[in-house]
């Protein structure tokens, strides 16, 4: 990455922030765009909403980008009818015109953020507007790379956690909750989930953007290995409170969630990449950055 131009997204966010330093230790020129407060790592910085055209043109021409690296959006798997239309907006539309601007200033590599919860078969439905937005970006990424010859990777992230993740998801709930000395409120935690520690993601989209032959393709981004939030959430209470009680069940589980294991050996085969961090090593990580603060 050594004095490559690279334009983040959604820099300001979970897995932005942790990538930009990345980038900026691997001596990338790094430009960041979002709503928020430019992290202190990045070389500059397009302030404002990407979904105004004029802001994201402005954010291209400032950057200059030989990789695009496109993380801004929604991040939520809430099946409510409000956040059909905000994932259109800002997930899918947002993408295209992320696409459209790459396009124009001299197609650099675009690496677009896909989402575990996408459907696996043609056929298949969509189980929340999220996922339905994913799933319609990638329909576009293909098309992109075929018709206007971008070379456009995918990267279908599964569940990423870590140090300054938003504070409404699962691992930081409760993680406070337990250092509080409250009792989370969760499902059932049957769920099993492909858990990927946030350094190992921002190492795999660095690959990414680097890798050659993969352009048109979306690539796992995940541990390979499941463990259900009952494991999760009863680890973390082993590393803060053992005697802390867990409320299991007293919220409903939501329906039709996906169960899916990353291809982790595909993925290494094709960018040379593998999660690096077990598990508990990644929650005692997380943890620890919450007790300094």
């Amino acid at each position: 990455m050594n004095q490559r131009r690279v334009l983040v997204t959604g820099a300001a966010g979970f897995i932005g922030e942790h990538l930009c330093r990345r980038l900026a230790n691997d001596g990338a020129f790094v430009h960041g765009a979002g709503r928020g407060a430019a992290p202190s790592f990045v070389h500059g910085w397009s302030q404002g909403d990407l979904r105004d055209a004029a802001t994201l043109r402005r954010a291209f021409d400032d950057a200059a980008p030989e990789i695009v690296f496109h993380l801004a959006g929604i991040a939520s798997g809430s099946r409510d009818l409000h956040a059909v239309a905000a994932t259109l907006e800002t997930n899918l539309v947002l993408s295209v015109s992320v696409l459209t601007e790459a396009v124009r200033h001299g197609s650099p590599r675009v690496i677009l953020a896909g989402s575990l919860e996408e459907p696996e078969a043609d056929d298949a439905a969509a189980i929340s507007p999220y996922a339905a937005a994913k799933h319609a970006q990638l329909t576009y990424a293909r098309m992109f790379h075929t018709l206007y010859r971008l070379p456009v990777v995918t990267a279908r992230l599964f569940m990423v956690y870590g140090p300054n993740q938003d504070g409404r998801k699962l691992i930081p709930y409760v993680i406070k909750s337990l250092l509080h000395g409250d009792a989370p409120a969760l499902s059932s935690g049957q769920r099993e989930v492909d858990w990927v520690y946030v350094d190992d993601a921002a190492a795999a989209l660095i690959r990414l953007g680097t890798a050659s032959g993969i352009e048109g393709r979306s690539i796992d981004v995940g541990s390979g290995e499941l463990a259900s939030i009952r494991t999760v959430v009863e680890l973390l209470a082993e590393i803060i409170a053992p005697e802390a009680r867990i409320d299991f069940g007293v919220r409903p589980d939501r329906p039709f969630e996906r169960v899916r294991t990353a291809d982790a050996t595909a993925t290494e085969a094709l960018i040379g990449w593998r999660a690096r961090t077990p598990l508990r090593e990644g929650l005692e990580k997380t943890v620890a950055w919450y007790r300094q603060r």
